[in-house]
C-alpha cells in the first residue's frame, strides 16, 4: 500500500486553513496490529489538527457561500446535467460582472487589487478600475501593436500592478499570453520566443538588454514593450502609450477551447516544454470547481507569494480569487523574506 499525504495550507479572513489530504493506493485491510494500521490510527487520533475548527467555514452551515452570486447558475454543469458553454472569457464573463455588482450596490467596497511596495506606495482599484485601465492597454496591444487574437505574447515582469493589466489586456484581445520569470537569461528568453513564436515581449529594464541580445534571431518577434520611466532605443515605451489610449475597447468573443496562456516547464531534465492552457481549463475551471477548494467570499483577500512567472500567480494571483469577487492583494517584494512577509500580513490582517 502506497500512502500519499499532501499538506495545503492557506490565508483565509485572517486565519490559516491546513488541509491535510491523504490517498490511498492498492489500500487492503491490514491486521489492527500491523504497523500500517498503527500509523492510520494516529493519524485518525490527530485529525483536530489538520482542519481547526475556529479557521474554516462549514459548507452546510453557511450554503450561501457555496457559489459567487453572478456564477451559482454554473451549479448545473458542474453537476454534468447542463453541457458547458460554447463561448467563453474571464474579462467579460467574469471581471466585468463583478464591476456591474460594484455599480449596482451588490458588492462591498473591498478593492478587486491592492498592491504595495514597502516603500510607501500603493495602488487600489476597484474592479470598475480594473476594468478602465486593462482597456486601455488592450488597446495599446491590438491598435499600436497589432496583435490580433490567436497572436502571443511575451511578458517578462515583477510583481507590479502592470503584469496584471497585461493579463487582463490579453484576456479581453483573445491574445496568448506567455510568461516567464526574470531570472530568465538571454538563451532562456531566446528559446521560448523561437519555441511560442511570439510576435510581442513586453518587459523592465532588468531584462531588456538580455533581449535585445538575442532579438534578431527570434525572425517572429515584431514588437518589443518596455514598462519604465525613461526609453530605450528599439522598444516601445508602455508607460507612455497606455496614457496616450483611450479606454473604450469590446472584449473580443472567444470560444472555450481557445488559448488563454502558454507556460513553459521548468527543464529541470531537459528543455522546457511549452503547456498551453484554454480559456476553459484555465478560466472556466474555478468558475465551477474553485468555491468548494478556497470558499472566498467578496469580503475576502488573497495573498499568493509565487513568482510572477508560473502557473501558481496565474491561479492565486488573478483567476480564483477574482472569481468569488475577492481582493487580489500584492507586495512587490523584490526578494521572498519571512520577516516581510509577517510584518505585511500582521498590518493587512490578511
Amino acid at each position: 500500500m502506497m500512502i500519499t499525504v499532501v499538506f495545503v495550507s492557506s490565508f483565509v479572513s485572517g486565519s490559516t486553513t491546513t488541509i491535510l489530504f491523504i490517498f490511498f493506493r492498492g489500500l487492503k485491510q491490514p491486521d489492527k496490529s500491523s504497523a500500517t494500521m498503527k500509523t492510520l490510527l494516529k493519524l485518525q487520533s490527530l485529525k483536530s489538527l489538520w482542519i481547526p475548527k475556529s479557521s474554516c467555514r462549514l459548507f452546510h452551515k453557511q450554503p450561501k457561500l457555496l457559489a459567487p452570486e453572478p456564477f451559482s447558475q454554473n451549479e448545473s454543469i458542474r453537476q454534468g446535467e447542463q453541457q458547458v458553454p460554447e463561448y467563453f472569457n474571464f474579462a467579460s464573463d467574469v471581471l466585468d460582472k463583478w464591476s456591474q455588482m460594484e455599480k449596482d450596490g451588490k458588492r462591498s467596497s473591498n478593492p478587486a487589487f491592492w498592491w504595495v511596495n514597502g516603500r510607501g506606495n500603493e495602488v487600489r482599484w476597484s474592479f470598475e478600475e480594473l476594468g478602465f485601465h486593462s482597456r486601455k492597454v488592450a488597446n495599446v496591444l491590438s491598435d499600436i501593436c497589432g496583435l490580433q487574437k490567436g497572436d502571443r505574447v511575451m511578458l517578462i515582469l515583477p510583481r507590479i500592478p502592470e503584469w496584471w493589466l497585461v493579463n487582463v489586456a490579453c484576456m479581453r484581445t483573445g491574445i496568448s499570453l506567455i510568461l516567464g520569470t526574470s531570472q530568465l537569461t538571454a538563451k532562456d528568453i531566446s528559446y521560448r520566443l523561437q519555441a511560442c513564436k511570439a510576435k510581442c515581449i513586453i518587459t523592465n529594464d532588468m531584462v531588456a538588454s538580455a533581449v535585445d541580445a538575442v532579438a534578431s534571431d527570434c525572425q517572429f518577434l515584431k514588437t518589443k514593450l518596455i514598462v519604465s520611466e525613461g526609453r530605450r532605443d528599439g522598444w516601445l515605451n508602455f508607460n507612455e502609450l497606455y496614457k496616450a489610449q483611450p479606454a473604450d475597447h469590446i472584449c473580443v468573443k472567444t470560444k472555450i477551447q481557445d488559448p488563454m496562456v502558454i507556460y513553459f516547464t521548468s527543464g529541470t531534465t531537459g528543455s522546457p516544454k511549452m503547456a498551453e492552457h484554454s480559456q476553459g481549463s484555465l478560466g472556466f475551471r474555478p468558475v465551477i470547481s474553485e468555491r468548494y477548494w478556497l470558499d472566498l467570499t467578496p469580503e475576502d483577500m488573497m495573498w499568493c507569494l509565487s513568482d510572477t512567472g508560473w502557473i501558481i500567480a496565474s491561479l492565486g494571483s488573478v483567476l480564483d480569487p477574482w472569481v468569488f469577487g475577492s481582493c487580489v492583494f500584492v507586495h512587490s517584494l523584490p526578494q521572498v523574506e519571512s520577516t516581510t512577509i509577517l510584518n505585511v500580513r500582521k498590518k493587512v490582517i490578511l
